[in-house]
């Protein structure tokens, strides 16, 4: 069901989740701001990336 690819793409979206957590309990509310922002977008990356390959594989 996942992949190697699915898995090295939910480990970045963790390590950036817990890295804000880590930066905004710091006191680096800014960098935690900045560093959230890349969980989202690492997730419709990787959302982007299955369905094209999910629609390649219906049109062969």
């Amino acid at each position: 069901m996942f992949k190697r690819s699915d898995f090295f793409l939910l480990l970045g979206v963790m390590i950036s989740f817990f890295v804000s957590g880590y930066l905004w309990f710091n006191g680096q509310r800014i960098e935690g701001i900045f560093t959230a922002i890349w969980v989202p977008s690492i997730l419709g990356f990787g959302i982007y990336f299955k369905l094209m390959m999910i629609w390649g594989k219906l049109n062969d």
